[in-house]
């Protein structure tokens, strides 16, 4: 996994939100960068990590 966190020149700040989905009835873990189109992922509920700073 890349750790290169530069951002792109020219580039807006970046808002990241996470949240479960669960509409489709198989729940998943999103994570959005909702400034800009298209960029999120998700993973299947029981296999997303949660970190420790937030434990």
């Amino acid at each position: 996994m890349t750790q290169d966190h530069t951002q792109a020149p020219g580039a807006a700040e970046s808002e990241v939100m996470g949240a479960v989905d669960d509409a489709s009835g198989n729940p998943s873990y999103v994570i959005a960068d909702i400034s800009c189109d298209g960029a999120w992922l998700s993973a299947p509920e029981p296999d997303a990590v949660v970190p420790t700073e937030w434990c």
